[in-house]
């Protein structure tokens, strides 16, 4: 009924008139890398370059042909036919509110839970998993504006105290505040500087944590122990990134192999729950950590920081924690889908570790939960998660039973067995569980009612072949009983980078679509994690290209099964689904009748000199090494866009305050395929939209989020023929 009255009042609507994007200055700049000499005539789009190590400071210029792209944008897609009735709708389902899995200290549960029309998330307690909620934390009365954040929160072991993150406008420079959780009272310890809380001290007087030295070097990490009642300025130094010399003193390290560890992922430092050991890590890449353990009795007395190394120079991810003086540590060295060992910390060498649960072939390890006598080991399966349970010494209890195939994650305790299951499907709203894992019993503790009856949509995986024969999946979902006639609007979402995985979430923002006739797909490509270290690095550095592939020979799969046609397809992707999308035009600019490149990256050549970019070098390579100039310039979406050529209509979004992805990405895409095509910009429009009150994503308020989502499904409806428009 919904999609009969929908798609009546898109009809009646008037026709719709649209102008021509602003005009944009092209200024001849050329930059030489390796005997190369590479056009790039929008370079002024990424402000003011003068200091190196803080490049693309926003120009008063810049702002105003910022200005002039978002004014063009707004008044089309907020004149499209259908946009308030689609917009009263997406209000509808998103005020629902959501809730979070509760983190219990003794008999203390504490959940983030968004009610209604909140702006922003709260911070609740219940004494007792049934106990009346106590809201703790309200960003609105904090900052009426709702544009702060509560980013993270950690209580200590009582419960007694609740440390806090809160960023602005998406900045995610987080500053840490404490919570008295008995009295409502702030304390007065405030530490500034995109701050994470690493662990409490039992004694619940301290506790470690990592900042930023300096807001505008993202390179500048530090971790120091906190106590309570002192000024930050007296804390006490654990390690920082900046003496990189000091992380990996004794190892026999050369100035050259110093110098490059001095860039990536950095140092990381976690305490145990005792307070008697520590981890600490060195990210060598995305794909690689290098990693010791310390005793921290030996440092409160003596100030020095003596590491054992357990994992250095090896390719993989290694995690780990403690129990007791059990090291238990997670890895992938020498095991891409996973292994779970035990450590003596006194007798910490190689040929001393315990396996307790093995690789599987079958499966990816995702992660180990601890609760009292149990492992929980969450394994993915074809892009879907399953539980198994464990004895301490890795005996197998069976498999937790979940509603259904889907993404789950634990809640656990080590005081007890009791534990909350997060679970969502594509049909299955986001819901928490509080379950016992020592007999598998299963209760629904929270779950938000969705105004959509999840029953009616069909959910599929396929299995499909890229361009180099490689099998790919590919989750495919719609209104149950839609005729698949070729014409359907479909839209192809990915990612395909940094091992995060694409499993199946529910969206009641997707319902409009579906009951609409929309096609929505989902492709797990390589750089991802779903099947593993390896499917990792099949998508990353000079296997780049390979993302790209999978994802065209997902529409093509689209395509070919009847799904839809070029006409009718749209693809999506943010951050580095955006780059994805930005590579997927450029390169087959045939395939699809609109893209969404949101908060992305586009220029490869120079994405290294922006913000913390330098943490990507590993997954993508800098165009500095000639060898790595040589295949990102291949496939750099900026680089490759071709004068003449009839795009896809296209739609490119950042944030001004985004510390991740520089704004400078969208800006010059955008002028550049405005430039270039040869398509009418009242059928296929290049827009692009900087909110200037957000960063990369994360703490928009639910206004905002509501202008995003309707902007980008009126857009794709538009665009794929869901609108009757001239």
């Amino acid at each position: 009924m919904r999609s009969i009255l929908l798609l009546a009042i898109l009809a009646m609507l008037a026709p719709l008139a649209l102008a021509a994007p602003p005009p944009t200055d092209q200024r001849p700049t050329d930059q030489t890398l390796h005997g190369v000499t590479i056009a790039d005539p929008f370079q002024w789009l990424e402000g003011d370059n003068s200091d190196p190590a803080n490049m693309g400071i926003l120009t008063e210029e810049v702002a105003t042909w910022t200005d002039g792209q978002n004014a063009y944008t707004r008044d089309i897609l907020d004149n499209l036919p259908g946009r308030e009735q689609l917009e009263s709708r997406l209000r509808e389902l998103m005020e629902v509110g959501s809730v979070g899995a509760p983190t219990m200290r003794m008999n203390r549960y504490f959940y983030s839970k968004r009610l209604g029309s909140d702006a922003q998330s709260k911070v609740y307690m219940r004494v007792g998993h049934d106990g009346k909620p106590k809201l703790l934390l309200d960003p609105e009365k904090i900052d009426p504006s709702g544009l702060t954040t509560i980013s993270w929160y950690t209580p200590n072991h009582d419960g007694s105290l609740l440390a806090f993150g809160m960023y602005r406008s998406g900045d995610e420079n987080s500053t840490l505040y404490i919570l008295n959780v008995n009295t409502g009272d702030w304390l007065a310890d405030e530490i500034p500087g995109k701050v994470w809380l690493s662990g409490w001290m039992p004694d619940s007087k301290g506790f470690f944590y990592s900042r930023l030295e300096d807001l505008d070097d993202p390179y500048s990490s530090i971790q120091k122990y906190h106590r309570l009642g002192t000024h930050h300025s007296q804390d006490k130094v654990v390690q920082s990134q900046r003496n990189v010399a000091d992380i990996y003193e004794g190892l026999g390290y050369t100035e050259d192999q110093l110098a490059k560890l001095a860039t990536p992922w950095g140092p990381g430092f976690s305490p145990s729950r005792d307070g008697r050991w520590a981890q600490i890590s060195y990210w060598t890449g995305t794909d690689s950590n290098d990693l010791w353990i310390a005793d921290l009795d030996h440092w409160f007395r003596t100030g020095e920081l003596k590491k054992t190394p357990i994992m250095i120079g090896k390719r993989g991810r290694s995690s780990g924690t403690f129990l007791g003086d059990t090291y238990y540590l997670q890895t992938a060295v020498d095991s891409p889908n996973g292994r779970y060992l035990a450590i003596d910390p006194f007798n910490p060498a190689e040929e001393n570790w315990t396996t307790i649960i093995p690789e599987r072939p079958d499966a990816v390890l995702g992660g180990v939960s601890h609760a009292r006598g149990i492992l929980a080991a969450s394994y993915m399966i074809n892009a879907s998660d399953t539980i198994e349970l464990f004895t301490l010494d890795g005996t197998a209890l069976g498999n937790l039973e979940l509603p259904g195939i889907g993404s789950a994650g634990l809640s656990t305790a080590r005081d007890r067995t009791e534990a909350f299951l997060t679970f969502t499907s594509y049909n299955e709203p986001r819901s928490i569980y509080r379950i016992d894992l020592a007999n598998n019993s299963r209760t629904l503790w929270e779950r938000p009612e969705i105004p959509v009856d999840p029953s009616l949509i069909d959910v599929k995986q396929v299995t499909y072949n890229s361009k180099d024969g490689t099998p790919v999946t590919m989750f495919i979902v719609h209104r149950t009983g839609l005729v698949l006639d070729g014409t359907n609007p479909t839209i192809l979402y990915g990612y395909g980078g940094f091992n995060i995985s694409m499993t199946p979430s529910f969206s009641s923002t997707m319902f409009p679509w579906y009951e609409a006739g929309g096609v929505y797909a989902i492709a797990n490509l390589r750089g991802g994690g779903e099947y593993g270290d390896s499917w990792h690095k099949a998508g990353m550095l000079d296997q780049k290209q390979n993302v790209f592939d999978d994802f065209i020979a997902a529409a093509e799969y689209l395509i070919d099964e009847g799904y839809t046609a070029p006409e009718h397809l749209g693809i999506a992707g943010g951050s580095n689904g955006g780059l994805l999308t930005g590579a997927a035009v450029t390169q087959r600019p045939d395939l699809f009748a609109a893209a969404i490149s949101a908060v992305p990256l586009l220029d490869m050549l120079r994405y290294q000199d922006f913000l913390m970019a330098r943490y990507w070098v590993p997954e993508y390579g800098s165009a500095e090494d000639p060898e790595q100039f040589e295949y990102i310039r291949a496939y750099s979406p900026y680089h490759n866009v071709v004068q003449g050529t009839q795009y896809p209509a296209v739609l490119v979004t950042a944030g001004e305050n985004d510390t991740r992805v520089h704004p400078m990405h969208a800006r010059k895409f955008a002028a550049a395929l405005q430039a270039a095509t040869t398509a009418d910009p009242q059928d296929a429009p290049i827009l692009l939209w900087v909110d200037r009150d957000a960063g990369h994503g994360a703490g928009k308020p639910l206004e905002l989020r509501i202008r995003d989502v309707a902007d980008q499904r009126v857009f794709m409806m538009w665009q794929t023929g869901m609108l009757e428009t001239p």
